[in-house]
């Protein structure tokens, strides 16, 4: 069985920037066990998988390790490539995922998601993620991500994180943020997983849920502008709605083409 398949790097404009994914498209869905084994295939943070039922399209995410029940990127990386590359004409896009309904609109190149709000809430640090930071965060909060908050931007940057000791626990499927105001954005981010094939992940759209609220609050902003500053590092346009957050970026298509399967 042939597939079409292709790479879309998202939040950024330019080839080897932000975070690459995946995307998929499906007559019909593959059992669970083949979409995963297709995203470690694909060796990218997540791998988009989506119908088209006519109204609106069904959406899933799978990293190399397991099913997500929210993904920024990815969803961005969709509604690219269905804009760009499928023929779609709308420029509002509703996805049917495992976090509700999902809308992206697209204007002048840049998509917005419009996702559901994750405020993080005052919590206690674990004593092996404190024992796998080289340096210890000035708050911590916990929604689905633990978000450690620093005092400036280069803590965020210089920050080691030991991986082996953070793998002796699974937080699957949150992860943890690590973030600082910015110093020429509103504030900047790292994210990381225990226990998964990618650890750090380059840019996350689904962590933002939980910043927009908090940053907002912080610094008395509903539009925000922020750096997810990895290796590769993503640019987001932020908005706080209050339930909802709006998260903008940009998106460019670094490959197309087919794969196979026995199934």
């Amino acid at each position: 069985m042939q597939h079409k398949i292709f790479q879309v790097d998202t939040f950024t404009d330019k080839i080897f920037g932000g975070n690459p994914a995946c995307v998929v498209p499906l007559n019909n869905w593959l059992p669970d066990g083949i979409l995963l084994k297709i995203a470690a295939e694909n060796a990218v943070a997540e791998t988009a998988f989506f119908l088209d039922n006519g109204t609106s399209f069904a959406l899933r995410w799978f990293t190399p390790d397991i099913e997500m029940d929210l993904c920024g990127h990815a969803t961005l990386a969709t509604a690219h490539v269905m804009k760009t590359a499928l023929g779609y004409e709308q420029d509002s896009l509703v996805f049917k995922t495992l976090s509700g309904d999902l809308v992206v609109t697209i204007e002048n190149d840049i998509y917005t998601l419009d996702f559901p709000t994750r405020n993080p809430i005052t919590a206690k640090l674990p004593k092996i993620i404190s024992e796998s930071l080289s340096m210890q965060p000035e708050f911590v909060l916990k929604a689905r991500d633990y978000v450690l908050v620093y005092k400036k931007e280069s803590d965020v940057k210089n920050i080691v994180v030991n991986r082996a000791i953070l793998n002796q626990i699974n937080l699957d499927p949150g992860g943890i943020i690590i973030t600082a105001q910015g110093d020429n954005s509103d504030f900047v981010s790292r994210f990381f997983t225990s226990q998964a094939s990618l650890f750090e992940d380059y840019v996350t759209g689904s962590s933002h849920c939980s910043l927009i609220p908090y940053w907002s609050k912080r610094l008395g902003k509903k539009q925000m502008m922020a750096y997810q500053i990895s290796a590769r590092i993503g640019q987001l346009f932020c908005e706080d709605l209050g339930k909802r957050v709006l998260i903008s970026g940009k998106a460019i298509t670094y490959s197309e083409g087919n794969f196979y399967t026995q199934y």
